[in-house]
């Protein structure tokens, strides 16, 4: 007996310095990945600010050159007929299903599988976009009058022939979601977050040489913005090929009735439209919600179609900048950790997002509140976009600043059912938010106009952003992390400050009144940018926050 006991100790004494190295091991390989991720994310972020800057660029030349009119309103309701689709199907229902399912199969099956099952998806994708681009172009008349039915007799004829022009954009951009979801996949993150700044080199490219040229010919010149979205299109598709075929992945396509029938019989692509079908309810009510208010806004004051769209483009600076990044990066990872079963790394992966969330969102949305006017008097304030504009474009992005936070966590936890393939859930919170985004329409829209739609949005993601939240808690599929309330607090507390900062700074200037000092007026806004930032950073770090914590964890 004590010769067994003797022999247990001595394998244990043997064994404890391995079990220390083994440790250490695993503790640097997670510290590495940690680490990895948030230089994903950071890549991601820093790519889509290229994005939404050129974007603005994009938005800054159709504001000069075109103002917010008739024809400016054809345009953004030409242009989210296919927008509206690309979210709904491209980014939206099958991007949801498509990546967890890739992700899955890469993890169980490998890369072989993986790729059979990708030739098959996108054969399955390409006989589908056909036949609704089809009829998209042929039923524009009717897609117009049902998005916006208020728009008078040039508008609705220029939005009808710009719709049937744009319209194949949403065939190129499904294609792109595919390839985006398999370069994640094999964190190849660089090339899908850039790619979004083709389209706007093309939109500026359009509004700066081709408006112009149209001009000269007794064309429209807005109609050549439809050209340039047309033509980002196919760059951003484009840019993506070679990398897939270096990866070995790029997809196979079967124009074969024959092979339209073996795609369709592949479980991958069975598994993907099953989870696609509950998908396609959740991103459909979002998009009934949309397509509400564009038609509501189509009814309002003429150039309230325009006046949310600007607000919108500003809105999501920070949306994608944060939220998209965020999700785009953490959707793959919280796939392969619920197909390894691995509920500590899922968990860690949601607390480590929200908390980047809280961290950056919060400040960006007190900024949205407090500091709206001049933000829209420096982007948009020149050429045909009056001071008039900028009042109505500022009252719109307050209502969407007031729910900023809950737009971009909704990307952080929307992803953790996702993963789970779990789609019915979101799909049920997103119903009940339309309900009460209706509501919320009818009670504001009188006093506020279209400020109104732009804060019953608002309103909306932040409730839906809680319910998501509180259906992860009580799954138990996320467990916060221990200091969240000091956390709060001291995010809170710079926040505060930064208000203070922002609103001194805003009613100290009279951002409407730099004529002809375009730049002046520019370096002013960097100036106090530059100064918001230092304000709330530095707050943190006196209030002892670690932001180091945010690469270690």
């Amino acid at each position: 007996m004590f010769g067994d006991d003797a022999s247990k100790a001595r394998n244990f004494s043997m064994d404890r310095p391995a079990g220390k190295a083994l440790g250490k091991r695993r503790a640097a390989h997670r510290y590495t990945r940690a680490v990895t991720l948030f230089k994903s994310a950071s890549l991601v972020s820093v790519l889509t600010l290229a994005s939404r800057i050129t974007g603005l660029v994009r938005e800054l030349l159709m504001a000069a050159t075109f103002g917010a009119s008739a024809l400016t309103d054809a345009f953004n309701v030409a242009f989210r007929i296919p927008n509206l689709l690309r979210r709904l199907f491209a980014e939206g229902a099958f991007s949801q299903a498509f990546v967890p399912v890739l992700a899955g199969e890469r993890e169980k099956e490998g890369d072989e599988a993986t790729r059979q099952m990708v030739n098959q998806i996108a054969t399955v994708l390409a006989w589908a976009l056909t036949l609704t681009c089809v009829l998209g172009v042929l039923g524009a008349p009717v897609l117009v009058w049902a998005m916006a039915s208020g728009l008078n007799e040039e508008g609705f004829n220029a939005a009808v022939f710009m719709t049937r022009w744009m319209f194949p954009y949403i065939a190129f951009m499904s294609f792109v979601a595919l390839s985006a979801g398999i370069l994640n996949t094999w964190k190849r993150f660089a090339v899908p977050a850039a790619t979004p700044v083709l389209l706007n080199v093309a939109m500026i490219a359009a509004a700066w040489w081709g408006a112009p040229w149209f001009a000269t010919l007794g064309i429209e010149p807005i109609f050549a913005m439809a050209g340039g979205v047309l033509l980002g299109g196919a760059m951003q598709l484009g840019i993506q090929l070679p990398v897939l075929r270096r990866l070995g992945m790029l997809p196979r396509v079967s124009l074969r009735w024959s092979g339209l029938r073996r795609a369709w019989a592949h479980p991958g692509t069975r598994r993907v439209t099953t989870l696609m079908l509950p998908a396609l309810l959740g991103v459909s009510v979002a998009q009934i919600s949309l397509l509400i208010n564009t038609q509501i806004a189509s009814h309002l004051a003429t150039g309230s179609v325009s006046w949310l769209t600007y607000a919108d483009r500003l809105m999501e600076f920070p949306t994608a900048m944060l939220g998209v990044a965020l999700g785009v990066v953490l959707l793959p990872q919280l796939a392969a950790a619920k197909a390894a079963d691995d509920a500590a790394r899922y968990s860690g992966l949601l607390d480590w997002g929200l908390r980047l969330v809280v961290l950056l969102a919060v400040p960006c949305a007190v900024a949205l509140l407090t500091f709206a006017q001049p933000l829209v008097a420096v982007l948009y304030h020149y050429g045909a976009f009056t001071a008039a504009d900028v009042q109505r474009t500022a009252s719109a992005l307050m209502g969407y600043g007031a729910g900023l936070i809950g737009l971009i966590a909704i990307k952080v936890l929307a992803p953790g059912f996702y993963a789970r393939q779990d789609i019915r859930t979101p799909v049920k919170i997103a119903i009940g938010v339309l309900i009460l985004t209706q509501v919320l329409n009818y009670l504001l829209v009188p006093h506020l106009a279209h400020a109104g739609l732009a804060l019953a949005i608002g309103i909306g993601a932040m409730v839906n952003a809680l319910l998501l939240l509180a259906g992860l808690m009580r799954r138990k599929a996320y467990l916060p992390s221990p200091g969240w309330a000091r956390f709060g607090l001291q995010v809170v507390a710079a926040s505060a400050l930064l208000a203070v900062f922002l609103m001194w700074v805003a009613a100290r200037v009279n951002w409407l009144g730099f004529e002809g000092q375009a730049l002046q007026r520019v370096g002013l806004l960097a100036l106090c940018v530059l100064g918001g930032v230092l304000v709330y950073f530095l707050t943190l770090l006196v209030a002892g926050l670690n932001l180091r914590q945010f690469v270690r964890k």
